[in-house]
């Protein structure tokens, strides 16, 4: 039966992680990888840092060059990932874009822009993922990167906060229907964290201290706080959770 412990291991796992190239998405990778499985680096920028941090751990990656916005992003990801690796059984919808605006002057473009990459593609991408496994009678997990913006509403984010108020939702609905498949499927919100998306806000000196006032840890969190959880999430660990958004915040949301 083995240890506790034999269940966070991904050992014969294939995963595939969007917005793989830096960030969040770079630390869940290697993540994946440390833990066992081998990796499907989906994203727009350069991937070459993670794919040798990767190949570090021992294990295999192929990477794949696709804006996940795009209406064919989900069956390129999908055909890249089994030609190379064979069919994955991990997916974390990791990709995504901010656009910072008042409501009032929020354009379209920003809305589009932000919704066809935060919401549309992980709906897309987890149904080309789930099919398979379903057609093929195979449990597998889905993990979608939510946001403290799934709860709450924050200011200047109006298309960011839409689309992480729907995965979040997505993700029960999601849950509803295909636990009975064997297939997970949770979200994953971090909280402030310290990458890309955030550095506006960390070089703005008032709503910076603001933001750390609030955190009761007292510090922005940074991609190797949320890696046991995301492990977690991806392993037989957690494999009676369903449709569950896991907040790792620092205490943000308990204040």
């Amino acid at each position: 039966m083995g240890t506790i412990l034999d269940q966070f291991r991904l050992d014969g796992r294939i995963a595939i992680v969007t917005g793989a190239s830096r960030g969040l998405g770079a630390s869940f990778a290697v993540a994946l990888a440390e833990a066992g499985a081998d990796v499907a680096l989906v994203a727009r920028g350069d991937l070459r840092a993670t794919a040798e941090a990767v190949a570090r751990t021992g294990r295999r990656s192929v990477s794949i060059s696709v804006d996940v916005g795009a209406a064919d992003a989900a069956e390129l990801v999908i055909k890249g990932t089994t030609q190379t690796l064979g069919t994955a059984n991990i997916l974390v919808n990791n990709a995504g874009l901010i656009r910072r605006n008042s409501f009032l002057e929020f354009s379209e473009t920003d809305w589009d822009e932000v919704m066809a990459v935060n919401l549309k593609g992980p709906f897309r991408l987890s149904q080309h993922f789930a099919r398979p496994l379903v057609a093929a009678k195979q449990p597998g997990k889905i993990i979608n990167v939510a946001s403290l913006l799934s709860f709450q509403g924050g200011i200047r984010v109006a298309s960011y906060t839409a689309a992480k108020s729907a995965l979040n939702g997505l993700t029960k609905l999601m849950a509803n229907e295909l636990a009975a498949q064997g297939i997970n499927v949770n979200a994953l919100a971090p909280g402030y964290m310290a990458t890309d998306n955030t550095a506006a806000l960390r070089d703005d000196p008032d709503r910076n201290a603001a933001i750390l006032a609030r955190i009761p840890a007292g510090r922005w969190g940074e991609p190797e706080d949320l890696k046991g959880a995301l492990v977690f999430l991806a392993s037989a660990a957690s494999n009676y959770m369903h449709g569950f958004t896991m907040t790792v915040d620092g205490g943000w949301l308990a204040r």
